[in-house]
């Protein structure tokens, strides 16, 4: 069995740049992750099946070591197939973030951070009461004023994080002003 090197070249850098644009916060970015990665798994794929051969048609005459395996190709297809339904999925769920939100920009999940925070925190304690164990709860309270000091900051992030509208340009330089009132004419106005 031969492997030609240019299509594992090829499959590899498909499979890696697929691979990198999946795990972007762009929706429309992991679409295209996700159909070019489909597309290096499946040259991966065919560059197992060898060197090229006769047709998989088992007819007199035709020699078994020259006939090319089918089973590659039908899980290349059947691949396709599920490529295609990843697609139309993903592009779905672009579609309606882009409704709902205007942006197909995935934001961070607020309880995730409160979880990952309350993990921290509690190894943190556990790690100065051992320190301090010795000392008593007067030595290793500083250190806990900065711990309480950090947490309020990042509850003060989650508060802003959830009041943010999602729109990274009116976050930084502020919302657009509104227009002035214009005054409404009278029935008689000659304007």
């Amino acid at each position: 069995m031969t492997v030609s090197l240019t299509l594992l070249v090829c499959a590899v850098v498909l499979t890696s740049v697929g691979g990198i644009l999946i795990h972007t916060r762009s929706l429309t970015r992991v679409l295209v992750g996700v159909i070019v990665c489909g597309n290096g798994v499946n040259l991966f794929v065919l560059a197992t099946t060898g060197r090229a051969g006769v047709p998989p048609l088992l007819y007199p005459g035709v020699a078994h070591a020259r006939v090319t395996d089918p089973l590659p190709q039908a899980i290349v297809l059947t691949a396709v197939v599920i490529t295609l339904a990843t697609t139309a999925f993903v592009l779905a769920m672009a579609y309606r973030s882009s409704q709902l939100t205007g942006s197909d920009f995935v934001q961070d999940d607020v309880e995730d951070r409160r979880v990952v925070l309350r993990a921290e925190i509690a190894a943190e304690r556990a790690e100065l009461r051992e320190l301090h164990r010795d000392e008593g709860p007067s030595a290793w309270r500083d250190e806990r004023r900065e711990q309480r000091h950090r947490i309020r900051a990042e509850r003060a992030f989650q508060a802003r994080a959830r009041d943010a509208p999602g729109d990274l340009w009116d976050d930084i330089l502020g919302a657009d002003p509104r227009p002035p009132a214009t005054p409404e004419r009278q029935e008689n106005d000659p304007r």
